[in-house]
């Protein structure tokens, strides 16, 4: 049990911006950090959920839009922003194997890293501009739960580049079938209760970034999973939001 919970505090600290109570680090449970990812999602989609009820009778359209669409990217502290624009950086160069994999760990923000950083924020505010604000509220909740729940899928499934920290971390098959029914019971729940597909959206947008940063990049890493997390989010988020 002590190891489930250095775990939990571990993907607390690392992966929200919220002050954590319990500061525990313990690199025997690494893998226990993964299958915690779904936990922090939780927290994420709480205060999403609890920050379109304040909002959602308020007559003030832009800026609903605007903290709807920030509000993730704040309380995860911008970490997965990061890693989706060294990943625009490195893949919109065009460039050889080699040299996409070298910008990819640069620390200097390119032009394509701008770029990309724009048009998500045009489309985050848009999806929440442009829609309802009477969708399923276990829709909006669990988009978070869902895109980290493929996120621990894809570190413990997939080949890490040989640069990245994930590279010398076990491949226990149980912590993968955990978050492969935390991640089932994600897109479930919203399904059976108010017929939303939100994050079944939010999972196969997870997929389809995860799968073309992988090719481009020949391996997993955290700038990756980044990526991947962002941009399903955003899939969830616009079909909550506009499909009915």
């Amino acid at each position: 049990m002590s190891e489930w919970l250095d775990g939990f505090s571990m993907a607390w600290g690392m992966f929200l911006a919220i002050p954590c109570p319990l500061r525990r680090w313990n690199e025997k449970a690494r893998e226990k950090m993964l299958v915690c990812l779904p936990l922090v999602g939780l927290a994420v989609g709480g205060i999403w959920l609890g920050l379109y009820l304040l909002l959602r009778h308020a007559a003030i359209g832009g800026l609903y839009a605007f903290l709807m669409a920030a509000l993730p990217w704040l309380v995860t502290g911008f970490m997965h922003l990061d890693g989706y624009m060294d990943v625009c950086d490195a893949v919109l160069s065009r460039r050889e194997l080699a040299t996409r994999q070298r910008i990819l760990k640069d620390s200097h923000c390119g032009a394509f890293a701008v770029i990309g950083m724009v048009l998500l924020a045009l489309c985050q505010w848009s999806v929440f501009l442009s829609g309802s604000a009477d969708e399923s509220l276990w829709g909006l909740l669990l988009i978070p739960v869902a895109t980290r729940a493929c996120a621990g899928l894809a570190v413990l499934k997939l080949r890490p580049m040989g640069t990245s920290q994930y590279a010398a971390m076990g491949r226990h098959g149980g912590y993968a079938a955990a978050l492969a029914v935390l991640l089932a019971a994600a897109i479930a729940v919203p399904l059976v209760t108010d017929r939303s597909f939100a994050p079944l959206a939010a999972a196969a947008g997870y997929g389809l970034a995860v799968w073309y940063g992988f090719r481009q990049l020949d391996g997993m890493n955290g700038d990756i999973s980044g990526f991947a997390l962002t941009l399903g989010e955003l899939a969830g988020a616009a079909v909550w939001t506009l499909v009915r």
